[in-house]
C-alpha cells in the first residue's frame, strides 16, 4: 500500500485548500481512511476519517470547516478545508486503518492506522 498526499501550501486565514491522497494497493472496502496532522512541538492529532461506507468523523476543532470525502473509482481521499485558521498550520498526513477502526471511539487513535503517507505541509498566516 502506498499513499501520496498533495494539495498543501500557504494560505491566508479564512482561505481554503483541498488536500488529496491517492492510494495504491488498497480498496476502500478494506478499511477506513483518515487525515491527521502534526504541528511543530505538538503531538499528531486526528482531523477526520471516513469509513468504507462513507461515514465521516471529525475532530471538534475542524467540524463545520473541513469536509472529508473519497472517490472510490480513483482511490483518492480528499480533505476540503475552508475558513482556515493559523492554528491549522501543520503537516497533514493521510492514513489507512483496518476495517472496524473508524468508529467514533477509535478513528482518532493514530496507532490504529497501519499505512501512512509522507505528508503535505499546510501553512496559514
Amino acid at each position: 500500500v502506498q499513499l501520496v498526499e498533495s494539495g498543501g501550501g500557504s494560505v491566508q486565514a479564512g482561505g481554503s485548500l483541498r488536500l488529496s491522497c491517492t492510494a495504491s494497493g488498497y480498496r476502500h472496502t478494506d478499511g477506513c481512511m483518515g487525515w491527521f496532522r502534526r504541528a511543530p512541538g505538538k503531538e499528531r492529532e486526528g482531523v477526520a476519517s471516513i469509513d468504507h461506507d462513507g461515514s465521516p468523523n471529525y475532530a471538534e476543532n475542524t467540524k463545520g470547516r473541513f469536509t472529508i470525502s473519497q472517490d472510490n473509482a480513483k482511490n483518492t481521499l480528499y480533505l476540503q478545508m475552508d475558513n482556515l485558521k493559523p492554528e491549522d498550520t501543520a503537516m497533514y498526513y493521510c492514513a489507512i486503518a483496518p476495517w472496524g477502526y473508524c468508529s467514533s471511539r477509535k478513528w482518532a487513535i493514530d496507532t490504529n492506522y497501519n499505512h501512512w503517507g509522507q505528508g503535505t505541509q499546510v501553512t496559514v498566516s
